[in-house]
């Protein structure tokens, strides 16, 4: 009863944290261009009102939703949770349990305690995500420019996928890579933190052998120091260009098939749908490689 109990926490503080992201999101929010006449998305979301000082974009009233209706369906579904779950409360289980375990099969059990809220979060809303932004009415339903409704071409649409703007995947990015900091500091001790990147690696060397090669892995670490740097670049672009580009491409085609441009579509919606599956596990996977690849000790490395 006690491990369904920290199951049932688990489930919702999964879900609390997506609400963090939002406001990332708009914190880096980028005004979009006014400019008519393009065709697909434009790189940068259109910003719908303000807040104050804060850019509203139609991607994050996306991910807003998105994210409001994870946190009512896992409330409802947990509200009167039972020892022999069924309904509601045996789907979220068994996705979470499932996750649970692709993650403990990555990072080892003691890692993946710490740190399964997070990476769950992630795979979990990102897919949604990645959904939400494919159902009918997302880019197409807005503000627009010509003669019939039936020839407009929509210049400001209500809502944007949410993977589909570069602020919320990077947002992702940077939250991810400042928890990796702590979780490797804690996991290794500030010295320890700073060995595992420009020590030396392995032992039984002569003090000249392991003077020289010292020096040589100092330098191999302040390259190392500058791919950490760029690899939350390389995760946000990732994401981004992969559902930026399948949504205009879902676009493109309607748009050539004209009248019959939603059938031609269909084939490649499935396409999106297994897309934005992979792409969430994607960015989930290599983060967690990333901690996993910090937080591994020389002798657990030679042991696997």
């Amino acid at each position: 009863m006690k491990s369904k109990i920290r199951l049932i926490r688990m489930i919702r503080w999964i879900f609390v944290l997506a609400t963090g992201l939002l406001g990332w999101s708009g914190s880096v929010a980028v005004r979009a261009s006014e400019a008519g006449g393009h065709e697909g998305l434009t790189p940068a979301a259109p910003v719908l009102f303000h807040v104050g000082p804060l850019a509203v974009t139609n991607s994050m009233v996306i991910t807003w939703i998105t994210a409001l209706v994870l946190i009512i369906g896992v409330r409802k579904a947990m509200r009167n949770p039972k020892l022999i779950p069924e309904g509601a409360q045996n789907f979220v289980e068994w996705i979470v349990e499932g996750v649970y375990n692709f993650f403990a099969g990555i990072l080892g059990e003691r890692l993946c305690r710490r740190t399964f809220w997070f990476f769950a979060t992630l795979l979990i809303f990102i897919t949604a995500t990645n959904y939400v932004g494919l159902i009918p009415g997302v880019g197409s339903i807005g503000w627009g420019v010509g003669e019939h409704w039936y020839n407009l071409e929509i210049t400001r649409p209500l809502f944007r996928g949410g993977n589909a703007d570069l602020n919320m995947t990077f947002a992702m990015a940077i939250l991810f890579f400042i928890l990796w900091f702590v979780w490797a500091i804690q996991e290794n001790g500030f010295l320890g933190f700073l060995k595992h990147i420009f020590g030396l690696k392995g032992g039984g060397f002569p003090k000249f052998a392991a003077f020289l090669l010292g020096i040589l892995f100092f330098f191999v670490g302040l390259i190392e120091v500058v791919s950490i740097f760029f690899r939350p670049i390389a995760l946000a672009f990732r994401l981004y260009g992969n559902i930026f580009a399948g949504e205009n491409m879902i676009e493109g085609i309607t748009l050539i098939g004209g009248y019959f441009g939603w059938l031609l579509a269909i084939p490649f919606y499935f396409l999106e749908l297994l897309f934005g599956l992979v792409q969430a596990l994607v960015f989930s996977l290599l983060s967690a490689i990333f901690l996993l690849e910090i937080c591994t000790h020389e002798e657990e490395g030679s042991g696997h």
